[in-house]
């Protein structure tokens, strides 16, 4: 995001108190209480937006009308930051293509196949946050994997006799290391474009601290199973055998996902990579699950093509539209449903409408009193991203939303990590590593409220077990300290 922050020959008697910049914010908490409160977790198709656009236009009012700002600045504000993020929207948009491809092709159903059958009484806590972790890394999101194979995994845990949150904090934190490090990702290619970091760059250097915390959420893990005893795995056979049945299970499948691989090493440009990798696995779709293809696309005015004509039009609708399989199994049904470019609407309206508020905070100069207070508490490097950490947290507290939280945090950091010399994929990283996944964690904030309903396990009670998710902030100022070398 490229948006102005007042020079520093402006005049500060033009930047608002902090006591008034807060008026916003605080408009935008009790407005996000009141939608999330109505609507629930369906307060992400439309009522967060609304009080995004509230909170906004408090802010430019009390501007104009206290501290004389023109509404011309405010406008200019917003179109610097909703231009820059064309690209980003963009890759958002093939994200949602590349997702449900990797689907319908039977890349994440295979991967699906084989992970389910390694589990064990003694592993399955560290199985299940693997498996999530990987069905999150492919499809790119934490919601649907808690919301499909994390729905899955808590029942079998409850044949297995492990406690429901010791199961809820592995899913999540498994499903939020795919969320956190996925180019497929809409928290990670926010944080790199706000940020205007390459979003193979950010990933590459979030591994530093999304690694180790992994290894050290596993270590307990593996230590927990040894203290549970098994009683069954009935869930596992119905995934298996439901996912055998309707797609062509195969090992064929993963040149997908290692192509894809190798163009990230290669460091293709973002865009390229993911819908090269869209359309091979569109054309795996083609050769391995054609009866699937016919399936979605349910036309028989195409039949003077032949099947060929319907397995196209499968692929196309696969690529912008919902699709879902009927695999006699209603867990199973929900795993495997997309939605395609289509279902990304929502974020990139979120997306925009967040961006709006950022534009007016920013152009107000109300972003740069709230940044001041917090400059005046920093010290050293050490501080510097702590500080970021903990107003990521902070955000997440008071916004109830991740993308605003990410949003907020970066803006309010970068002059400050460009002043002291540092990259921008720093602020990105400590950024993700504080505010991604820690958004769960917070009983009223979007994730939280959606992962504790869809679960049936209260965020209170599975938070001391999301490791991955509170580890994550820590390590990120633990390998900060020791590790940060300023750019030549």
């Amino acid at each position: 995001m490229s948006t102005r922050l007042p020079l520093e020959n402006e005049s500060l008697e033009r930047i608002p108190h902090p006591l008034i910049a807060i008026i916003p914010v605080v408009v935008l908490v009790g407005m996000m209480v009141v939608m999330i409160s109505l609507f629930g977790s369906d307060a992400l198709g439309g009522g967060t937006q609304i009080a995004l656009l509230m909170a906004s236009s408090v802010c430019i009012l009390i501007s104009m009308l206290v501290y004389h700002s023109k509404w011309k600045s405010f406008e200019q504000g917003i179109v610097d930051t909703v231009s820059s993020s064309v690209v980003s929207l963009c890759i958002l948009l093939i994200i949602g293509m590349m997702s449900s491809s990797w689907m319908v092709s039977g890349v994440v159903p295979t991967l699906i196949y084989y992970g389910v059958q390694i589990l064990s009484p003694t592993y399955y806590l560290a199985c299940t946050c693997i498996i999530c972790a990987v069905v999150s890394v492919m499809t790119g999101s934490s919601w649907t994997t808690v919301a499909t194979i994390g729905v899955a995994l808590i029942g079998i845990g409850n044949a297995l006799g492990i406690p429901e949150y010791w199961s809820a904090g592995a899913i999540i934190s498994g499903a939020y290391f795919g969320d956190k490090i996925s180019p497929l990702s809409d928290t990670t290619v926010l944080a790199s474009s706000v940020a205007e970091v390459n979003l193979f760059v950010h990933i590459r250097y979030m591994l530093k601290t999304t690694i180790p915390s992994m290894c050290v959420t596993l270590v307990i893990f593996v230590v927990a199973g040894f203290f549970f005893v098994s009683e069954g795995d009935v869930l596992v056979k119905e995934y298996t055998e439901h996912l055998g049945s309707t797609y062509n299970i195969s090992l064929w499948t993963m040149l997908v996902p290692i192509a894809t691989a190798v163009m990230i090493a290669k460091k293709v440009p973002s865009l390229i990579t993911l819908f090269a990798s869209s359309l091979l696995a569109g054309v795996c779709a083609l050769i391995l699950q054609p009866d699937i293809l016919i399936k979605i696309a349910d036309d028989p005015s195409l039949s003077f093509c032949g099947s060929v004509g319907q397995c196209v039009k499968g692929v196309l609708m696969t690529f912008f539209t919902s699709t879902n399989v009927d695999t006699g199994s209603e867990v199973v049904n929900e795993l495997v449903a997309t939605s395609g470019m289509a279902g990304m609407m929502n974020t990139i309206w979120l997306i925009l409408c967040a961006m709006c508020f950022g534009g007016a905070m920013v152009a107000s100069g109300m972003l740069q009193s709230i940044t001041l207070v917090i400059m005046r508490l920093i010290r050293g490097t050490t501080s510097l991203v702590a500080s970021t950490a903990c107003s990521g947290l902070l955000s997440n507290i008071l916004t109830c939303d991740q993308y605003i939280s990410i949003i907020l945090t970066i803006s309010m950091f970068k002059k400050a990590y460009k002043e002291k010399g540092y990259e921008g994929r720093l602020l990105s990283r400590t950024t993700e590593d504080s505010t991604t996944v820690t958004s769960v964690l917070i009983p009223w904030n979007t994730c939280g409220m959606t992962q504790s309903t869809v679960l049936g396990v209260p965020t209170l009670e599975y938070l001391p077990f999301c490791f991955f998710n509170y580890i994550s902030p820590l390590m990120s100022i633990i390998i900060s300290s020791i590790q940060i070398k300023k750019p030549k």
